[in-house]
């Protein structure tokens, strides 16, 4: 961790006891300098967008921690779809304060916050993928990560109105995802492995065999890559 990491989470952790009356504002900010004792100039040096920067810390150490409780935990005996849902629920279980995150939705919902909340998601969607292993090259790196970011996005809003009791309902609506998710992978699996639908997929999954991971790329700043070559 830098000097610079090690102010934010500084002020990250004065601020926090000022989201559940104030939110992500300058007011928390401004309360978060005060009483993390660091020179007003520093700290928005290190945090040009203010609280912003604050909540998106907040939700990058909530990864972080998702990270290292998944790499805590035995694995060996589940069924893939069992270590994605344990993955979701390690995620969720590393929020240490739920007011923080429906200040946060609250937030990220504004239209000019909205891409940022929206790369967070994406962001925790891929931390799972990645703590799982995932070897995707092609452009199933994207549909998995985007059908996670719904289950997850769908799962943390349901949380943030879950009263029952270590939050159960939480988790049965999560398996109920996760659920879905599986048997809609099946009947697609089912479709294409269907001699009668080969010749409609061929062209779309051709065009599709291009799309490599960002991974693979030689640049890093789009979002894929297209290899050009055409079929034989």
């Amino acid at each position: 961790m830098t000097s610079s990491d090690a102010l934010k989470s500084q002020l990250l952790a004065a601020a926090l006891p000022h989201v559940a009356f104030d939110g992500w504002t300058d007011l928390t900010f401004n309360a978060a300098i005060a009483d993390a004792g660091i020179d007003e100039a520093t700290a928005r040096s290190i945090c040009p967008k203010g609280a912003l920067d604050l909540a998106i810390t907040f939700h990058l150490q909530g990864d972080a921690a998702m990270r290292d409780a998944m790499k805590a935990m035995d694995l060996t005996q589940l069924r893939y779809s069992e270590k994605v849902e344990a993955a979701v629920r390690a995620r969720i279980e590393a929020i240490p304060d739920k007011e923080a995150v429906r200040r946060g939705s609250t937030l990220f919902a504004l239209p000019q916050n909205a891409p940022e909340g929206a790369k967070l998601i994406w962001g925790t969607a891929d931390a799972i993928w990645d703590v799982l292993g995932d070897t995707s090259e092609d452009v199933n790196w994207y549909t998995k990560r985007a059908t996670l970011s719904g289950v997850y996005g769908s799962t943390i809003l349901f949380w943030l109105g879950d009263q029952s009791p270590d939050h159960q309902a939480t988790w049965d609506f999560l398996n109920r995802r996760i659920s879905n998710v599986m048997q809609f992978e099946k009947l697609k699996g089912q479709v294409r492995g269907n001699p009668l639908f080969k010749p409609l997929f061929a062209g779309p999954d051709w065009i599709l065999s291009k799309v490599k991971a960002p991974t693979r790329m030689p640049r890093v700043d789009l979002p894929g890559h297209w290899t050009g070559q055409t079929p034989e």
